[in-house]
C-alpha cells in the first residue's frame, strides 16, 4: 500500500523529488478526474511554487517538515490564501479566499501540499455529493453508484489512488459516511480538536475537520499534523493529543469493553452490511474482547434533533451570502431587497434553500422554544446517554452507515430516505465523540462496507490504537492506490 511513510522516505533519501512528485500527482488528477469528479480545480501554480521551495531547501542542506512534497487535497469548503473556495456553489462560484484554514496550514507546517480542492454536496447539505453546482461525485468502486457525502469527493479522491490524503468536514456523517462507501479510512476528531477557523461554516456547533487516508496509520500521521489549539477559534480546545503515530501497535483488545447498540445491529440495518459487522466483532472477541449488545433508545430522537439544530445553524451562519459584498448577485434587481432576494433564490440549490427554510422556521417567534429549544434539551439527552454508555465500555462500534453505496438517482427526490442513511454517525455529532470509519469488506455487489469506532471525548489515541488492531486482522485491499512506481518512472 502506498503509505505516507514511503512516499516521506522516498523524498528525504532523494530517490523522489518533490517537484517531480506535485507534478505526477496532478497530470494524475487531469487525466482520470473524469471518472469521478472528484476535483473541482487543481492548484497547479501553486502547488508547484512550494514543490520548488522545498526541493531547494532539500538542495540547500535545510531540514524539512517530515512530509514535505507530499500531497493532499482539501474539501471545496475549506479555505486557501489566492485559491477558490466555492463550497460547491454558485453562491462563491468566483469566490477566492483572502487567507488561509487554521488545518491547511498546519498541515502545510508538517511539509504536506495542496493540490487542489474536493467536490462537495453544497455548503456540506448532503449524503451523496449529488447536491453539487460542478455535478456529482462518481464512487470509484462502481461509477454508477453515489460516493456518499457531503465529502464526497475528498473520499473519493483518496479511494481512486489520485491523492494519498484528503481533508474533509463532518457535521452529521459527512466524513465517515462516504468514507465507508468508498472504502477509506475517514475520521471525525473530537469537536475543538481541530481548529474550523477557515472552515466556511454550516453548523457551527456541529462542523469538525479530519483526514482521509487508505490506512489507520496514515489518518494518524495526518491527524498529527492537523490538530492544535487555535485562538482564531472560540470553540478550539487546548487538551494536547499525544503521540498517536507512534504507538499504534496493540497487541490485544483483552480487558477491552466493546459495546454495540442493539438498534444498529437491526433489521433496519441491509443484511450484507449486518453480516459484515459480526464477523468484525467476532474477530475483537477473538482478540480478548468483551462484546456487549446494550440498548440506545434514542436513535430516532437523534436524528430529529439533529434536523431540527443543523438547519437553524445553517439559517443564521448562510443569512451572510447575500449578494452585497460578495458572492453572486443579480444585477437586473430594481430595489435592493429584490437583490438579495433573487441572488439568494439564483445561488443556492433546492437542499440549501430546504434546510435554510426549515431552519428559519425553527427559529422563528412562537416556535423557538417548542422545536430549537427542545432539540438543545435533547441534545443533552443525547450527550448522557453517551456518558453512561461510556462507563460501562471502551469503545462503541456499529456499522457506519445501514447500507452500501447506493445508485445516483435513487434518493434524490426522497430528502427522508436520504437522511436516514446518518442515521449511525449524526448522534456522535451531536456529542461531539471521535469515532472513525474502516473498511471491513464488501457486499454482495462488490461495495465497500464501513465499520464505525467511537470512543470517549478526546480519546483519539485509543481509538486509533483499536482501529489499527482491527485493521491489521481485517487485510482490507484497496481498490486503487497512488501508483509510487509510475512517479518514480515520471522522474
Amino acid at each position: 500500500m502506498t503509505t505516507l511513510k514511503a512516499l516521506a522516505n522516498l523524498i528525504q533519501t532523494k530517490r523522489l523529488g518533490c517537484e517531480e512528485l506535485i507534478r505526477y500527482v496532478l497530470a494524475g488528477i487531469a487525466s482520470k478526474n473524469n471518472d469521478t469528479n472528484a476535483f473541482i480545480e487543481s492548484f497547479n501554480d501553486q502547488a508547484i511554487s512550494i514543490a520548488k521551495q522545498q526541493d531547494k531547501a532539500i538542495a540547500n542542506g535545510e531540514t524539512l517538515p517530515p512530509f514535505a512534497g507530499i500531497p493532499m487535497a482539501i474539501k471545496d469548503n475549506m479555505c486557501l490564501e489566492g485559491e477558490h473556495v466555492s463550497c460547491a456553489s454558485k453562491m462563491l462560484q468566483n469566490y477566492r479566499s483572502p487567507y488561509t484554514a487554521t488545518a491547511v496550514l498546519n498541515a502545510m507546517g508538517h511539509g504536506f501540499v495542496p493540490v487542489g480542492r474536493t467536490n462537495m454536496d453544497e455548503f456540506a447539505m448532503g449524503s451523496s455529493n449529488e447536491h453539487s453546482f460542478y455535478g456529482p461525485v462518481s464512487n470509484p468502486w462502481n461509477l454508477d453508484a453515489v460516493s456518499g457525502g457531503s465529502s464526497g469527493g475528498s473520499a473519493a479522491a483518496v479511494a481512486s489512488g489520485l491523492v494519498p490524503f484528503s481533508l474533509g468536514s463532518d457535521t452529521g456523517g459527512s466524513i465517515r459516511q462516504p468514507a465507508s462507501f468508498c472504502g477509506v479510512v475517514g475520521l471525525k476528531p473530537t469537536y475543538g480538536r481541530v481548529s474550523r477557523y477557515g472552515l466556511v461554516a454550516f453548523a457551527s456547533s456541529l462542523d469538525q475537520i479530519g483526514p482521509f487516508t487508505q490506512s489507520v496509520e496514515d489518518a494518524a500521521y495526518a491527524l498529527e499534523a492537523i490538530c492544535g489549539f487555535d485562538p482564531n477559534d472560540s470553540t478550539s480546545n487546548a487538551q494536547p493529543l499525544g503521540p498517536v503515530s507512534s504507538e499504534l501497535n496493540l497487541e490485544s483488545f483483552k480487558g477491552k469493553r466493546i459495546g454495540v447498540p442493539n438498534e444498529l445491529m437491526s433489521d433496519h440495518i441491509a443484511p450484507d452490511v449486518k453480516q459484515a459487522i459480526q464477523a468484525v466483532l467476532d474477530q475483537m472477541a477473538a482478540l480478548g474482547a468483551h462484546v456487549e449488545l446494550f440498548d440506545f433508545p434514542i436513535l430516532d430522537e437523534s436524528l430529529a434533533t439533529y434536523y431540527i439544530i443543523a438547519p437553524a445553524e445553517a439559517s443564521s451562519n448562510l443569512s451572510r451570502f447575500d449578494g452585497v459584498r460578495y458572492g453572486h448577485r443579480n444585477t437586473n434587481a430594481a430595489t435592493l431587497k429584490q437583490m438579495i432576494q433573487t441572488s439568494r433564490d439564483e445561488g443556492f440549490g433546492d437542499e440549501v434553500k430546504r434546510r435554510i427554510i426549515l431552519g428559519t422556521y425553527v427559529l422563528s417567534s412562537g416556535y423557538y422554544d417548542a422545536y430549537y429549544g427542545k432539540a438543545q434539551q435533547m441534545r443533552s439527552v443525547v450527550t448522557d446517554t453517551y456518558t453512561n454508555a461510556f462507563s460501562a465500555y471502551d469503545l462503541i462500534c456499529t456499522p457506519t452507515a445501514p447500507t452500501t453505496a447506493f445508485k445516483k438517482g435513487a434518493h434524490l427526490n426522497d430528502p427522508m430516505s436520504m437522511y436516514l442513511s446518518d442515521i449511525a454517525t449524526i448522534p456522535v455529532n451531536l456529542a461531539g465523540l471521535p469515532a472513525l470509519s474502516l473498511p471491513c469488506g464488501l457486499d454482495a455487489n462488490g461495495m465497500p462496507i464501513g465499520f464505525q469506532m467511537i470512543a470517549p471525548w478526546f480519546q483519539e489515541r485509543e481509538l486509533m490504537r483499536a482501529a489499527h488492531l482491527v485493521e491489521s486482522a481485517i487485510q482490507f485491499k484497496p481498490k486503487h492506490q497512488l501508483n509510487i512506481e509510475g512517479a518514480l518512472n515520471a522522474v
